[in-house]
């Protein structure tokens, strides 16, 4: 008898996940009903994964679901804001138990960590495609638009590394073993800096997550607050994976390859960060990005990123 889909939400994704006193009602009804604390704000996002477009095909299914749930979670991060709950829609082409409870298996995983509730979505046939929504709580949350001209511009972690992972997937780069494993596993577990975000709130100007590429990111702040940027290239975090290659091809990675998910923030430069981040740059009165080598020459003009569309 094949499995309905109802049996496939009981099974593999209703009991298992963990449970907030501020979840009325979760799984099993036509929405859910949530309570929301008093004096905080409501952040939501939501992103779309499709295989082929944002993850390898044959990419592991708890890997996955993992990243599904990370990148949204690093949209929270980036606003400084705690998670509480998600929607989780799964498309996929057939029922397959043991992909499922793996899939299952790798955002419990996840989940759990975050300390956020799966509280309803969907499950339909047709080609693999995730899309996860989340919410959370803030105060007074980070945004793009409030960068000052004379901020110190960081970014968490390294950068790189995701693009990487893809480039050595794809046959395009060759690594040492342990450098692949590392690299593939910033690709596809990447990690949503949730903690960093919240302590930023009180110090941060201004903050997004590197998604789509450290210039592109970085640019949507200047453009949100009307300022403009010198990055000094040297100053990149870059990890051992990335180093042991081409240096100019590393620094390019970091600057344009995304899918990395760390915090870029700006803050005064007078200041101390209260996480662990490395300075890479100014925020400047000139409108504009400008990535400027040891020398103070422009090491790479043209800001991009990665484009849905392209």
């Amino acid at each position: 008898m094949p499995i309905t889909e109802f049996d496939l939400i009981n099974r593999f994704f209703k009991q298992k996940f963990p449970t907030r006193r501020d979840v009325v009602l979760g799984i099993g009804d036509d929405a859910a009903l949530c309570t929301a604390p008093a004096g905080m704000q409501l952040v939501m996002a939501i992103d779309t994964l499709v295989e082929g477009v944002h993850f390898p095909v044959n990419t592991k299914p708890e890997d996955i679901a993992y990243k599904a749930l990370a990148v949204n979670l690093s949209d929270l991060a980036a606003m400084g804001a705690t998670p509480a709950w998600m929607t989780l829609a799964l498309t996929c082409p057939k029922v397959d138990e043991a992909w499922l409870a793996r899939f299952s298996q790798g955002l419990l995983e996840l989940a759990t960590a975050a300390e956020i509730s799966l509280i309803g979505g969907d499950t339909t046939r047709g080609s693999l495609t995730v899309t996860i929504q989340v919410t959370g709580f803030v105060e007074l949350a980070l945004l793009r638009s409030a960068a000052q001209v004379g901020d110190a511009i960081y970014v968490t972690g390294t950068l790189g590394d995701a693009g990487l992972g893809l480039a050595a997937i794809e046959k395009r780069i060759t690594l040492a073993p342990e450098m692949q494993n590392y690299a593939e596993s910033r690709l596809n577990k990447p990690t949503a800096r949730i903690s960093e975000g919240k302590k930023l709130t009180s110090i941060a100007n201004a903050a997004i997550d590197v998604s789509d590429g450290l210039l592109a990111d970085l640019n949507h702040i200047l453009t949100a607050s009307k300022v403009g940027a010198s990055l000094n290239v040297e100053s990149l975090p870059l990890s051992k994976a990335l180093q042991s290659i081409n240096r100019e091809t590393a620094l390019k990675l970091a600057l344009t390859a995304g899918d990395d998910y760390e915090l870029c923030f700006t803050m005064p430069a007078n200041k101390k960060p209260p996480i662990a981040a490395t300075r890479i740059g100014t925020i400047e009165q000139q409108l504009g990005l400008r990535c400027l080598d040891k020398d103070g020459k422009i090491f790479i003009s043209k800001i991009s990123g990665y484009q849905h569309f392209s």
